[in-house]
């Protein structure tokens, strides 16, 4: 399941850097570049819901299974693309593939591990990828595009999307878990995903169309007015297996640590964007160079990560996220910082350390705050809630911060500043901005999420037990 997890979540940036590559190796329109990495989030933010729900009712291993083979498919036929239009469907496919495995995977780790020592273990793990996944793309991606060619980039999750379908026959039980099946909710899982899709859509095409462009608003009222639609059919229609309970966001520990996990990734998602930015344009370093030096950032998260599994039972989940999410902005803010004339020690390192740091202590708390206590046959549910506020976070708060950065670099140009120095100018405000985001968060802490005992908070009802956890059908053991 991390396997699978840090799939997922390495795709999200792992062609940022090879980009350049693939547009000349393709021709591409450089207008039209951008859509490699956009269209993936789409449609891997646009099917989540669904994904999470066909989870709960076909069974996890058997939509994971499914899920994996289509993602394989799409990133073999995008390895071997020889038109532009082959490698952005190649990615749109990934990004349903992915939209299927992520939920599955997740609901498998809360439903299978007991609440708890274990299931907290567990979900640190699962954490660490999610939270590494995303600089180890850039690494990853740098690395494989200067010595090995763009294609690799794709081509590098066949490998690890056959261990997912190795280890997912051998060790993950087949059925249903807690034995429900029913009819899928066919009107909301389209309103949800056309929804979803047109508001990711009109925030990542901000990059070329205004915020007050007629598209852009037009898309974005269709957004609101669809997902208005998806509440109303959620709330009062005839499905008695609806997509989504809408009761569960009304719960403070899901509704709060969902909104906490979108901040989060919105600011995270900027500053990788800027920092790989900074440390190629402006520091000079190679596509394999800059990838290397997102590795402090990586390992510190995963030191936060274990930080945070050992003092969760002790702490709970709020007085660990409000330190954490000061942490993290306090790092965004220290690399608004950057100088023209800087370098990787002076401006990347510290920053680097006290972000990562207060990043991977926020997402185990997050995950059992936002998947803990529910019934099984909501697992799926409130794992793609969770992996779509990733998603949405990260899509909404980029496009915010690079339409910010953009205009404080053209305003700075204006002035008659150097082009070097104008683009620093634009970063460091951007990654200021990022903190900002991350206060917000800490904000939601505070105030929307409940106190908790022991990492167990007064709205969380009673775990259900191992047996209920056991999926129909299965003999294996679910520990």
């Amino acid at each position: 399941m991390a396997l699978a997890q840090f799939t997922v979540t390495l795709d999200m940036t792992i062609v940022n850097v090879a980009l350049p590559d693939m547009g000349s190796g393709l021709d591409f329109d450089p207008a039209r570049l951008p859509w490699v990495v956009n269209i993936y989030a789409l449609f891997f933010g646009g099917f989540l819901l669904l994904g999470g729900r066909a989870a709960d009712m076909f069974g996890q291993r058997r939509i994971l299974l499914s899920g994996a083979t289509l993602f394989a498919l799409a990133s073999l036929v995008g390895g071997l693309a020889q038109q532009p239009w082959q490698l952005v469907v190649a990615r749109a496919v990934q990004g349903v593939g992915a939209a299927v495995m992520a939920p599955a995977a997740l609901a498998v780790l809360t439903l299978t591990q007991r609440e708890g020592a274990e299931r907290t273990r567990a979900l640190g793990v699962y954490a660490a990828v999610s939270a590494v996944g995303g600089g180890a793309g850039v690494l990853i991606g740098g690395l494989l595009t200067q010595y090995a060619g763009w294609r690799w980039v794709m081509l590098v999750n066949l490998p690890m999307v056959l261990g997912v379908m190795v280890l997912a026959m051998r060790s993950v039980p087949a059925g249903t878990f807690g034995n429900k099946r029913g009819r899928l909710d066919v009107v909301g899982a389209v309103l949800a995903t056309a929804g979803v899709g047109l508001l990711i859509l009109g925030v990542v095409r901000t990059d070329q169309l205004s915020w007050t462009s007629t598209t852009t608003v037009v898309t974005l009222t269709a957004a609101v007015v669809l997902l208005a639609g998806f509440g109303l059919w959620e709330q009062y229609g005839p499905m008695a297996d609806p997509l989504i309970r809408l009761g569960l966001l009304a719960r403070r520990s899901v509704g709060g640590a969902n909104l906490y996990m979108g901040l989060l990734v919105a600011g995270q998602f900027g500053v990788f964007y800027f920092l790989s930015l900074y440390l190629q344009r402006t520091l000079n370093l190679t596509a394999a160079e800059a990838g290397v030096a997102f590795l402090p950032l990586c390992l510190i998260v995963v030191v936060g990560i274990r930080l945070a599994t050992r003092l969760l039972p002790v702490v709970g989940v709020k007085v660990l996220l409000i330190p954490a999410g000061l942490l993290a902005a306090a790092g965004f803010a220290w690399f608004g910082l950057v100088d023209p004339s800087g370098s990787y020690l002076t401006d990347v390192l510290g920053p680097s350390l006290v972000a990562g740091l207060g990043i991977g202590t926020s997402f185990v708390p997050l995950t059992v705050a936002a998947t803990g206590g529910l019934p099984p046959q909501e697992a799926g549910m409130a794992s793609a809630l969770l992996n779509a506020s990733r998603q949405i976070g990260g899509a909404i708060g980029l496009a915010v911060l690079v339409t910010v950065q953009a205009a404080h670099t053209d305003s700075r140009l204006a002035a008659g500043a150097s082009a070097k120095s104008a683009a620093t100018d634009g970063y460091a405000v951007g990654f200021v901005l990022a903190g900002g985001f991350l206060l917000l968060a800490v904000l939601v802490a505070v105030f929307v999420l409940p106190g908790r005992a022991r990492g167990k908070g007064p709205d969380t009802p009673a775990p259900p037990s191992a047996q209920a956890a056991r999926p129909s059908g299965a003999t294996a053991d679910t520990r």
